[in-house]
């Protein structure tokens, strides 16, 4: 089996990551769990071949100066895979992310209203925000593709590495690798600002310089999108803030809130059948109320309120997605109870949705048997009846 029918096969499985060291048999993470693929081992030696495969004379340099280096890697018709080479106890290790070569948007689930508000928006700043693995790229891809199909404008991304190839649909696309086309994320988005840009998506906001650039950009007309490794909406608003030095945290925050169109946190769980995972979400819309909030320091606790209070908006949190997903069957109770923000709350809701759905099973139940019995009546008045010295059909 070649390097590339070793991919594939693992992408067939539906594997996200997949894990190459010496000294064990390949592994994939399917439906987040580590499987080993076969028994036979892998030597140094193969692995060192794959890293051949893999390094270009930029990431080989890169590689040899630090023992390790970030890459792309792409099958045509297969997917794109985020690489990280590496060694550990003397030999190359290999960690690829399978990423999609085309964009695969039927696993995204945002609600139509919040994805229609999204696309629509032609400034400000909208963050998707999650661990690592929970669905952030797909879902910013997602976005990107309607705003590609829908609108004629310029479109530019800037990642590490580029994770989703757009073509030009009614929008002009420009993407930007870092390491390949710019040095950085923070240098790409100041000359983004100088490439005619009306979106512009930045793969991850990292530091003080990157963040400062994509609130300016927002500020200055543009809409701009971009991800955190953050939990959800009211840490992303902390994590932001967080990134400005105490003299200028002031100011950034007003400018973040007044820039703010939306922050959408999400996590990946396993299913209750274990068949695949569900994809919990919590939003934030950056209404009026939103804004003020975020301009005040001590009132930033009160988001959760105001998530609360915005459902007419759009707005739910992770425990009340948690909720509806339990209620649907999708997600077991120990497995909502571990992600809740708060347990209490889910464990209240969840015995909520448990009574209701008990008595949609007890009225389903009453309805089948006066069903059954007024079948059984009507079969009681119909058949035969009896004439003197003879037999006649009702």
């Amino acid at each position: 089996m070649t390097f590339d029918e070793l991919l594939t096969a693992c992408v067939k499985r539906g594997a996200s990551d997949i894990h190459l060291h010496a000294g064990m048999p390949p592994y994939a993470r399917i439906n987040g769990h580590m499987t080993a693929l076969g028994s036979h081992p892998l030597s140094p030696q193969v692995t060192e071949g794959f890293l051949k495969l893999l390094l270009n004379p930029r990431t080989s340099a890169i590689f040899e100066e630090k023992g390790q280096a970030d890459m792309a890697y792409s099958i045509p018709g297969i997917a794109r895979f985020r690489v990280n080479v590496f060694r550990q106890r003397g030999s190359v290790s290999i960690v690829m992310r399978a990423l999609s070569s085309t964009g695969n948007y039927d696993r995204v689930k945002l609600p139509s209203q919040i994805f229609d508000y999204i696309v629509q928006q032609k400034r400000g700043i909208i963050l998707v925000t999650g661990p690592t693995g929970s669905g952030k790229s797909t879902t910013l891809g997602a976005i990107i593709d309607r705003i590609n199909a829908t609108r004629a404008e310029t479109i530019i991304t800037i990642e590490d590495p580029i994770e989703t190839l757009h073509r030009n649909k009614q929008s002009v696309v420009l993407q930007r690798e870092i390491g390949q086309d710019a040095p950085s994320f923070s240098e790409a988005l100041v000359a983004a600002m100088r490439q005619d840009p009306d979106v512009i998506m930045i793969g991850e906001i990292r530091d003080y310089a990157t963040a400062a650039a994509a609130i300016s950009a927002a500020q200055t007309g543009h809409l701009v999108l971009s991800t955190l490794h953050t939990l959800d909406t009211v840490r992303t608003v902390n994590r932001v803030l967080e990134l400005f030095p105490p003299h200028e945290r002031e100011t950034a925050r007003i400018l973040f809130a007044d820039a703010l169109v939306a922050i959408i946190s999400q996590r990946l769980l396993p299913t209750a059948n274990g068949s695949g995972r569900a994809v919990a979400l919590e939003i934030l819309k950056g209404t009026l109320r939103v804004k003020e909030l975020v301009k005040d320091a001590n009132r930033t606790s009160e988001l959760v309120e105001a998530i609360r209070d915005g459902r007419e908006d759009g707005m739910q949190s992770f425990d009340d997605h948690l909720a509806r997903l339990y209620s649907e069957g999708a997600i077991s109770l120990e497995t909502g109870i571990s992600a809740a923000t708060s347990m209490h709350e889910f464990k209240m809701k969840a015995l909520r949705a448990d009574s209701e759905r008990n008595e949609a099973r007890a009225q389903a139940e009453q309805q089948a048997k006066e069903a059954q019995a007024a079948e059984a009546g009507t079969a009681g008045t119909t058949g035969t009846f009896e004439m003197p010295g003879r037999q006649g059909r009702f």
